[in-house]
């Protein structure tokens, strides 16, 4: 599986931004990270669509409140929406995803096994 992140950009404090990250097939289990410069990457938000019955997610708590996933599964596109953005919210942007074969909600790096090059956001105060 392949993953394009794309979306990031410059905003200033209390815009928005919507990061896409493009699959090349499904994926069921979809997390995102952060990397901010000197600092380790982090995790921000993940989503999962194993289940049948109902979607999970989970968010750090740095952004809870400020974040909505949506997806388009014709396209395999997955989408986090960031509002009222802070400048500490200004890091690289990473998307990853699950093998089809694990499936649950996780936060952990580890568990991710396809990873997409990061889209970088710029939030300025």
């Amino acid at each position: 599986v392949q993953l394009q992140a794309s979306g990031g950009g410059s905003v200033q404090a209390g815009g928005s931004l919507r990061l896409s990250c493009a699959a090349s097939e499904r994926v069921n289990s979809v997390g995102w990270f952060r990397q901010s410069p000197g600092k380790e990457r982090e995790f921000v938000a993940a989503i999962d669509f194993s289940s049948s019955d109902r979607v999970a997610a989970d968010y750090a708590d740095s952004v809870r409140g400020r974040i909505a996933f949506s997806r388009d599964v014709a396209a395999n596109v997955m989408y986090l929406q960031m509002i009222n953005m802070k400048p500490e919210d200004s890091a690289l942007y990473f998307c990853a995803a699950r093998s089809l074969w694990a499936n649950g909600l996780t936060t952990r790096q580890g568990d991710y096994v396809y990873w997409g090059q990061g889209t970088l956001v710029t939030v300025s105060s």
